[in-house]
């Protein structure tokens, strides 16, 4: 089995060799579900990997993420709340869908959103509810909340994978999201943690650590160990899954491209999810190389599953400001990924909505778009739908 140079591995953030040199590990033949009769699932066609519709139809995801209902409840903007959607999340969300559908997305990614930043209290919102995502009536994809090592997170300490409490909690999460989504043919598939932090960490949850010591990845047993832990982690979450739904795609964690990340912990999920997702902030040339790698060296399906390259502002500041992704940015990658066999899709770090925490959206807390920004993501997202359909 070929490994990456453990020197380089630390040394770098992330595995970025000669991509086409390395040795592909084998692929699965097929995707993990039990059962894929009118459910989304995975197909390999022509060379490329495809999503594919319950109908049987080729499907690239184009979402957005960030989703979240509570920026027009500021004291100051509640009367919008109030006066246009009537207080219903039901009418919210309609407006949601005739937004995104009208700006070329066909997919709802994680719904959950950055609502405090602090050193010792970083947090998101909520997930959506089961009726939530009926009315919102988009494909979508959903996290579970099996485990709390997000690189962002500062308040947790890291799970025991091989502990009963583990094993009771992710089937508790299955039976609670899983046994309510089973039958939902709208679901795509299942996240679980949002840039793991198997062997890095961030400044502020230094006081943790990373969940495994990445200097024992210098000697055999200690990468024979990571794998395990790893092979672990995602049996149980895997199994739980398939105890309450057998129907839908098992997306795995989030990795963050832009940081280490071992062979041996990619190695250990192959057998327990479906595609590979990566958050991968950077240029077209940055998503090339560290998507494409992974890509290239699994030949698996992979998502973009988070990333935005830069941001656009416009107006002085305060509620009337309006920053939002770069769209430019957004259509060069989004042709890089065209060009990627193994890629399925893009989600974009939108948000919907800006609130006052991360500041960017593509609509601002006064609920206005930039119409000359969402008409260069509106062209990107038609491009890529003509394209998926030829």
């Amino acid at each position: 089995m070929y490994t990456l140079s453990r020197r380089n591995f630390l040394n770098r953030a992330g595995a970025l060799t000669a991509a086409a040199l390395v040795p592909k590990v084998a692929q699965a033949a097929r995707s993990t579900q039990v059962n894929t009769r009118g459910f989304f699932t995975i197909a390999k066609r022509n060379g490329r990997w495809w999503l594919v519709t319950p109908e049987g139809k080729r499907f690239f995801s184009i979402g957005i993420n960030h989703i979240d209902s509570a920026t027009l409840r500021y004291t100051e903007n509640s009367h919008i709340w109030r006066d246009k959607y009537g207080n219903s999340m039901q009418k919210w969300l309609k407006q949601v869908r005739e937004d995104l559908r009208d700006w070329g997305f066909n997919t709802v990614g994680w719904v959950q959103e950055v609502v405090t930043r602090e050193v010792m209290n970083h947090r998101h919102s909520r997930n959506f509810t089961y009726e939530e995502y009926q009315w919102l009536d988009m494909p979508y994809c959903h996290m579970l909340p099996f485990v709390d090592f997000h690189q962002w997170e500062v308040e947790t300490i890291n799970p025991d994978f091989h502990s009963k409490g583990f094993e009771q909690w992710c089937d508790y999460v299955a039976r609670a999201h899983c046994g309510r989504l089973v039958d939902d043919s709208k679901l795509i598939g299942y996240f679980y943690c949002d840039c793991p932090t198997w062997v890095h960490i961030r400044k502020d949850n230094k006081w943790k650590g990373p969940l495994f010591d990445p200097a024992k990845l210098n000697s055999e047993a200690g990468r024979k160990e990571l794998k395990e832990l790893a092979g672990q982690y995602y049996k149980v979450t895997h199994d739980a899954i398939r105890r309450y739904d057998k129907n839908h795609l098992i997306f795995g964690d989030r990795y963050e491209a832009n940081a280490p990340l071992p062979e041996e912990v990619v190695q250990a999920a192959l057998p327990y999810v479906d595609i590979l997702s990566f958050q991968c902030f950077g240029n077209a040339d940055v998503v090339n190389e560290k998507l494409g790698y992974w890509g290239k060296l699994t030949d698996r399906p992979v998502l973009l599953a988070d990333s935005a390259g830069g941001t656009k502002a416009h107006d002085p500041g305060g509620p009337d400001e309006h920053r939002y992704p770069n769209p430019d940015v957004y259509g060069e990658v989004m042709r890089v990924l065209r060009d990627m066999p193994q890629c399925i899709g893009f989600h974009l770090c939108g948000a919907y909505l800006a609130n006052r925490v991360r500041r960017r959206g593509l609509r601002n807390e006064k609920d206005k778009i930039h119409a000359e920004a969402i008409d260069r993501f509106t062209k990107v997202n038609r491009e890529t739908s003509r394209w998926m359909r030829e």
